[in-house]
């Protein structure tokens, strides 16, 4: 699979790095474009503070060019919380789309967005302050109303970027579990 990589508000950190590799190690490509032009952040605030002044317009023009290059291969759009998000926003558009895999994260839903049958994996902590119950529950609905063939995987008492080795929310235990139903997903995708 041809996979476009996004990263979470810390940047394009060692972690998403790490990510890349082991699903190019799966033997997909992958690319990991970086919307923050080479700045990294020690806390959420920090990066959603420097993300909200750069702009989610700008954010998603990069992200937009990032993968026009390589859209006609049929990607597969993935990315870590925020970057979850710019997944979402740029599968939803792109009609050659083959697969949706989304880490810690989701985002609003157009209005008459379409995805015929695209497939959607989410793996998302429970509880997940940023994720909750009821906003899980609204997005699981509207994405099945655009055809979207979703699936959603929660995991008890991890933290939100619980597949980040390099933060406090890590839980070795279910990162695995996430990334062995990952790269099962996209193996199903070829």
């Amino acid at each position: 699979m041809n996979i476009m990589l996004f990263h979470s508000t810390y940047g394009l950190t060692p972690a998403v790095r790490q990510a890349a590799d082991r699903l190019r190690a799966a033997g997909h490509e992958v690319w990991t474009p970086d919307l923050f032009a080479g700045r990294t952040f020690d806390s959420v605030e920090e990066g959603m503070a420097f993300k909200d002044e750069t702009g989610k317009d700008e954010l998603l023009r990069r992200a937009v060019l990032a993968a026009a290059p390589y859209s006609e291969r049929g990607l597969v759009y993935a990315g870590f919380s925020f970057g979850a998000s710019v997944a979402q926003t740029l599968a939803l558009g792109d009609d050659k789309a083959r697969g949706l895999l989304l880490l810690h994260g989701t985002s609003d839903i157009a209005p008459g967005a379409q995805a015929d049958e695209l497939p959607v994996q989410l793996h998302v902590a429970e509880p997940d302050p940023f994720e909750t119950d009821d906003w899980l529950s609204a997005w699981y609905l509207q994405m099945g109303r655009t055809g979207a063939d979703v699936e959603i995987y929660r995991y008890a008492g991890a933290g939100h970027l619980y597949t980040d080795p390099d933060l406090p929310d890590y839980d070795a235990e279910a990162a695995e579990a996430t990334w062995r139903v990952a790269l099962g997903f996209l193996d199903s995708l070829g």
